[in-house]
């Protein structure tokens, strides 16, 4: 067996997230009989590193610093293996606007004209424009700017958790919404709202070997699902796999709209060049799948999504877990 190095915790809003990933994440390698060490990301993570010399790293690590590409550089440069998608995978897919080119150049590339993702169209404006070039003089031009008007989306362009959005109904709500935003991000996305069925789709595996496990239908007491519905299970009801009534109420129709869900997460993941695993985030608005999200660090909380699919899939944690780091061994 491995002896493995699991990072977890750092410095991020998603500090908590990550520890409770990490510890979770830790006993399945534990149980798998690896030898397991467990290091929170700080000024020491280098030395101790190279006085452990792990076999292989699992990056357990959420938003800034895990999942933008940061650790996967410096693991590079390290030249220690690890679980996960390259620096180069991570720093694209962490820039929530990078979707819509993404699958165009992969759609270029690999031929798939039919592709069936699709992705809330927006625009991308930075915190700098904001402060020193007058851009809130603007945001009349919003309603204009995406499709459909108001209510929209507003996110900070990078990050997870939920953590900065907003529905935003109106004119009048829009500046207060992005300041938030900005508040855990240096640039903001206003982004069509879109309804519908809230699922994310985990995926295993790498290029055309990689494979979706069943959708999660994400059922939010809250507005929409989000930060506090993430951290309060008591506000959120999930469903694996997606009833299949929420899709359509013809069986056959239901059954095949789940495996186009499916398709588009496995057309993301791929155009993204994902690898071992993460998850895809979407609505299904009852025509086709809008996809917003790339998560290459799932969490594994005991409220994560990523588990609950693998469970559902008739998988064990462990015996995933084990298999990719057996990989890197």
């Amino acid at each position: 067996m491995a002896k493995v190095a699991v990072l977890m915790g750092g410095s991020s809003f998603e500090r908590e997230f990550s520890l409770n990933s990490g510890k979770n994440i830790c006993a399945s390698l534990e149980a798998g009989g690896h030898r397991v060490v467990p290091l929170d990301t700080n000024e020491e993570l280098v030395p101790t590193l190279r006085s452990e010399r792990p076999d292989v790293v699992y990056n357990a690590l959420h938003g800034k610093h895990g999942e933008d590409g940061t650790i996967q550089s410096l693991l590079e440069f390290l030249e220690i293996p690890f679980v996960g998608s390259p620096a180069s995978v991570c720093h694209r897919s962490w820039n929530k606007d990078a979707l819509h080119s993404s699958l165009i150049k992969y759609r270029d590339i690999s031929g798939e004209d039919d592709g069936v993702a699709s992705w809330p169209p927006g625009v991308y404006i930075a915190k700098d424009a904001f402060k020193n070039m007058g851009a809130a003089s603007a945001l009349d031009l919003v309603e204009s700017r995406i499709p459909g008007g108001y209510p929209v989306c507003v996110k900070p362009a990078h990050g997870g958790s939920a953590l900065g959005i907003h529905k935003v109904q109106s004119v009048e709500e829009l500046a207060t919404a992005i300041l938030d935003a900005l508040s855990y991000d240096d640039a903001v996305n206003i982004e069509q709202w879109i309804d519908g069925v809230e699922l994310s789709v985990a995926v295993l595996g790498t290029g055309w070997d990689a494979r979706a496990l069943p959708p999660v239908e994400i059922c939010a007491h809250t507005e929409f699902f989000d930060a506090e519905a993430r951290m309060d299970a008591t506000l959120v009801d999930y469903y694996c796999p997606v009833r299949m009534e929420s899709l359509s109420p013809d069986p056959a129709e239901a059954q095949a709209i789940r495996a186009e869900i499916e398709r588009a997460a496995l057309e993301v993941y791929r155009a993204y060049r994902v690898e071992d695993l993460g998850r895809i985030d979407l609505i299904w608005d009852g025509g086709a799948a809008r996809c917003f999200e790339v998560d290459v660090s799932p969490g594994m909380t005991d409220n994560s999504l990523f588990p609950l699919a693998v469970e559902a899939a008739g998988l064990s944690l462990t015996d995933v877990l084990n298999e990719l780091v057996a990989q890197y061994v």
